[in-house]
């Protein structure tokens, strides 16, 4: 199974940039895209409250294929970075990165990716620095949690002026959010796989990296013993 992860979050690359580069990095590769999977967040979250993301991970099995753009998309936090790439190494799944076009697999020398790791803790500085903003970036927008709400009900094949009813917002301002993010583009042109709106912006649940599922079962034991 070969899967494309995009990740939208405020000030970074946009969908649709991430898309097509993904996508022609794929054909170029000659690797066929099964599913595109997006996680959308209103802001930068910690990895331990990124439920889809979690469930995402768990969801891939030795020897999947797993295409991003930047590396970043996994996240732009070194520590979690490291955590994500042992899930995927220690699982077998074959990391793509297409920007840079490398290949990390479990094989992978940790030589070949500390580069990576160093260049994404320099670009932490410099955003934290107030240095430049991702290409294609936008600004942030209230619509950034309706999002996913708003990329299904296009996909549903409603209008914006539907939309808008159904939102209760203006739909002009509706309008101009979905042509500055080319979220009509991103819908017509792909198969992606919308995860399910959520029902509040607050998520609490644990995530279960690989390199901590044992960690899980041990504490999951001694609750149970606690119980008994």
């Amino acid at each position: 199974m070969t899967y494309a992860y995009l990740r939208q979050i405020p000030g970074t690359k946009n969908l649709t940039l991430q898309q097509k580069d993904v996508i022609g990095y794929a054909l170029g590769q000659g690797l066929e895209i099964d599913k595109e999977v997006v996680e959308h967040s209103s802001k930068n979250r910690p990895i331990e409250e990124r439920k889809q993301f979690e469930e995402f991970m768990h969801s891939m099995e030795e020897g999947d294929n797993l295409i991003i753009d930047e590396i970043w998309t996994l996240s732009n936090r070194v520590e979690e970075l490291v955590k994500i790439l042992c899930c995927t190494m220690s699982r077998k799944i074959n990391l793509y990165v297409a920007s840079r076009g490398i290949l990390i697999t479990k094989e992978t020398p940790i030589g070949y990716v500390m580069p990576l790791l160093n260049e994404l803790r320099e670009e932490s500085h410099d955003r934290r620095s107030g240095v430049g903003r991702p290409k294609g970036s936008k600004s942030r927008s209230k619509f950034d949690t309706l999002q996913p709400k708003i990329l299904q009900m296009l996909k549903d094949g409603q209008s914006v002026s539907a939309i808008a009813r159904e939102l209760g917002v203006s739909r002009s301002s509706l309008k101009d959010y979905i042509e500055s993010r080319s979220l009509k583009e991103l819908v017509e042109n792909t198969f992606v796989e919308i995860g399910r709106p959520l029902e509040t912006d607050i998520i609490s649940d644990e995530i279960l990296i690989c390199p901590f599922e044992q960690e899980d079962r041990n504490n999951n034991t001694i609750k149970q013993k606690g119980v008994n």
